[in-house]
C-alpha cells in the first residue's frame, strides 16, 4: 500500500513537470510561437523574461509586497468573516442558511464588477489615496474568500458522524461542549478544503482589484499599465511573477495541511 502511494505520488509530480519542462522548451526554441502564429514581441522567450525580472528586481519586490499585503489581509478577513458566519449558520440554522445564501450571491458577482463598485465605495475611508486603495483591494479578496470558507466550514460543523452525538448525549454533554469537542474538531479538514480554493482566488482577486485601484502599485497594476504601454516583455515578467506567488502560496497550504493533518490521516 504505502509502495503504490509513493508510486501515485512520485507520478503526480513526475507528470506535471515533464509537461511544464516540454512546454518550456517548445517556448524557448521559438516552436510555441510558430505553433500560435504569434512573435517574439507579444509572446517574449522564456529567457529574456528571466532577464528583465532580474533586472528590475527592486521594483518588482516592492510590487510583489503590495499585491502580498492584500491577498493575505484579504484570505485572513474572508476566512475570519466566513467562519463566523458558518459557526452562526449552525447555532441558528433557520437564519443561519439564509446568511450563507447571502454570502454565496455575493461571491457570485465577477470581480471586475466587484471591485470599481467597492472603489467607489471606500473613497472617503481616509484623505491618503494609498489607504483608500489598500482598503477597497483588501474588502475585494475578502469578499471572494468569505464564502468558500462558510459553506465548507458550515459543512464540517454540521456533517459530524451520528455515534459522535449519541456518544456526547451519553456523557450528559451540554450544546457548548459538543460544539467545542465535536463541531470544531470536525470543522478543521474542511479549513484546509476552503484554503485551498480560496489561496488561488485571492491572488486573482488581489490582481484584478489593484486594476481598478486609485494608488498605483502591485503586480496586478504593473501588468495592466504595462500593456497598455504594449511593453509586452515586462507585462510577462509581472505576469510570471503573479503566478509564482500562487504557486508558492499554495505550496506552503499544503505544507502546513500536511504537518496540521498529519494525524488525523494515519
Amino acid at each position: 500500500m504505502k509502495t503504490k502511494n509513493k508510486k501515485a505520488a512520485l507520478t503526480s509530480f513526475v507528470y506535471p513537470l515533464s509537461f511544464g519542462g516540454l512546454i518550456f522548451a517548445l517556448w524557448q526554441t521559438g516552436v510555441l510561437h510558430k505553433l500560435l502564429g504569434t512573435d517574439e514581441f507579444t509572446l517574449p522567450l522564456p529567457s529574456r523574461i528571466g532577464n528583465i525580472i532580474l533586472d528590475n528586481l527592486p521594483k518588482i519586490a516592492g510590487n510583489i509586497q503590495s499585491t502580498l499585503i492584500v491577498a493575505v489581509l484579504g484570505l485572513l478577513a474572508g476566512s475570519l468573516l466566513g467562519y463566523a458566519v458558518a459557526i452562526l449558520a449552525t447555532i441558528f440554522p433557520r437564519w443561519g442558511g439564509g446568511g450563507l445564501n447571502v454570502v454565496s450571491a455575493f461571491n457570485a458577482v465577477p470581480i471586475v464588477a466587484l471591485a470599481p463598485v467597492i472603489t467607489n465605495w471606500t473613497k472617503d475611508v481616509s484623505k491618503d489615496a494609498s489607504v483608500r486603495s489598500m482598503v477597497a483591494k483588501i474588502l475585494v479578496v475578502m469578499v471572494i474568500c468569505t464564502a468558500a470558507m462558510s459553506i465548507n466550514a458550515y459543512r464540517g460543523l454540521t456533517e459530524v458522524k451520528p455515534f459522535s452525538e449519541d456518544l456526547m448525549k451519553t456523557y450528559a454533554a451540554d450544546k457548548l461542549t459538543t460544539f467545542v469537542k465535536l463541531r470544531l474538531p470536525n470543522s478543521i479538514p474542511y479549513i484546509f478544503i476552503a484554503l485551498r480554493v480560496s489561496v488561488p482566488a485571492c491572488v486573482i482577486s488581489a490582481l484584478v482589484s489593484e486594476y481598478f485601484a486609485e494608488y498605483i502599485t502591485g503586480v496586478g497594476r504593473q501588468i495592466r499599465e504595462n500593456i497598455v504601454l504594449a511593453q509586452y516583455s515586462t507585462a510577462w515578467a509581472y505576469i510570471t511573477v503573479a503566478c509564482l506567488i500562487g504557486i508558492l502560496m499554495y505550496m506552503i497550504l499544503m505544507v502546513f495541511e500536511g504537518i496540521l493533518l498529519k494525524h488525523r490521516r494515519k
